[in-house]
């Protein structure tokens, strides 16, 4: 539950549940996994249960205390959407959301079907972003499930990218991040594959954000596409998001 991050694009985590399982091939390597196992065997008491999903209700408040405006990222350790997380739970975490309209939320989730379906019963408020992980094609369909939810900024996150996403359709999206996987198991990420989502990302005016290439050590690969870094971030409007280049 850190007030601080070391991911590129957020500022902040806030993790009111921990814990989660795999649901497709961007899973594979999960690094919330290896290092929820390894807070359990250090003692922290956050994940005596290791990866299994758990609520933390003394958690949920924790925002209301950060007085300071910051960007960020909602369960960072798991999956708002997972199907074991409550419907009420979830409406407990927007309550928070929306009383701290200082903050911007970052929400990310695999389980696009429980989000759509959920969505009607979710009060949005202008300062949640709401983005699905898309790591290879056969995932597309997260996509259109995303584009049907009244956020104010919806956004992709293609990390761990294991696959094209050639001609990916970014209509109603107002932000991608792209991302390799790293770590010691790490899949490679071709070039090409990064390159056909900026010039989709261009072509669709579609602020571009790269994360890093990634690999056992992702402190050697970097974080350049093409001689120069991207850390392009959307402009939320309650109507619109506009393009800002960083």
């Amino acid at each position: 539950m850190a007030d601080h991050s070391h991911i590129e694009w957020t500022e902040a985590t806030w993790n009111p549940v921990t814990g989660c399982t795999k649901v497709s091939a961007g899973c594979k390597n999960c690094y919330a996994e290896r290092l929820a196992l390894r807070l359990k065997a250090m003692g922290n008491r956050r994940y005596k249960n290791g990866f299994r999903i758990t609520l933390h209700d003394d958690v949920v408040d924790l925002p209301r205390s950060w007085r300071i405006p910051r960007m960020i990222f909602v369960n960072s350790m798991s999956d708002l959407f997972h199907s074991d997380v409550p419907l009420e739970f979830i409406q407990r975490v927007f309550s928070t959301m929306r009383e701290c309209s200082q903050h911007t939320f970052q929400i990310l989730t695999k389980r696009s079907d429980r989000l759509l379906c959920l969505a009607p019963k979710i009060d949005w408020p202008v300062n949640v972003w709401m983005g699905v992980s898309v790591e290879d094609s056969r995932v597309l369909s997260r996509i259109d499930d995303l584009r049907e939810v009244p956020a104010a900024v919806r956004f992709l996150s293609c990390e761990p990218l294991i696959g094209s996403l050639a001609g990916i359709d970014l209509t109603e999206i107002h932000w991608v991040i792209v991302g390799g996987e790293s770590g010691p198991f790490a899949r490679p990420m071709k070039t090409e594959w990064v390159r056909e989502i900026f010039r989709g990302c261009r072509k669709q005016e579609v602020p571009f954000f790269f994360k890093q290439w990634g690999g056992v050590r992702k402190d050697l690969t970097g974080r350049k596409l093409d001689g120069r870094t991207y850390d392009e971030m959307p402009q939320p409007r309650i109507d619109k998001c506009s393009f800002k280049h960083v």
